[in-house]
């Protein structure tokens, strides 16, 4: 029996919600929406902390440096580091063809298409 409220499927990777109750066992749309409601209303209020860049560069290194002090931080070799960032580099690629697509829908011609009168 598992601990968690997601488990996996059995033959596939994405993650099955278990039956439970409360905010965790909802839909992740469903959470998100819910959640957003809170923080429009905090800005309404003014109540919402806005970060400056300066504040979140402060921050973000807080976090790098607690998960380094407890051991819990992961190292990468650096077969790793490349590996992370080709990936990172093909998602980035990925998503510049897709907006490159525009309005239409239609692929964009590429060079060799437009050589070969497509």
């Amino acid at each position: 029996m598992a601990t968690s409220s997601e488990d996996k499927q059995p033959g596939g990777d994405a993650p099955v919600r278990s039956i439970g109750r409360g905010f965790a066992s909802m839909d992740p749309e469903r959470q998100r929406e819910i959640a957003s409601h809170g923080g429009r209303a905090a800005h309404q209020r003014g109540t919402a902390h806005e970060f400056t860049a300066e504040e979140a560069r402060q921050a973000g290194s807080k976090g790098g440096k607690v998960a380094h002090q407890r051991g819990t931080a992961h190292e990468f070799d650096s077969d790793e580091a490349r590996a992370a960032g080709r990936k990172g580099g093909e998602v980035s690629g990925a998503n510049r063809g897709a907006h490159a697509l525009g309005e239409t829908g239609a692929a964009p011609v590429t060079s060799q298409e437009e050589e070969s009168g497509r």
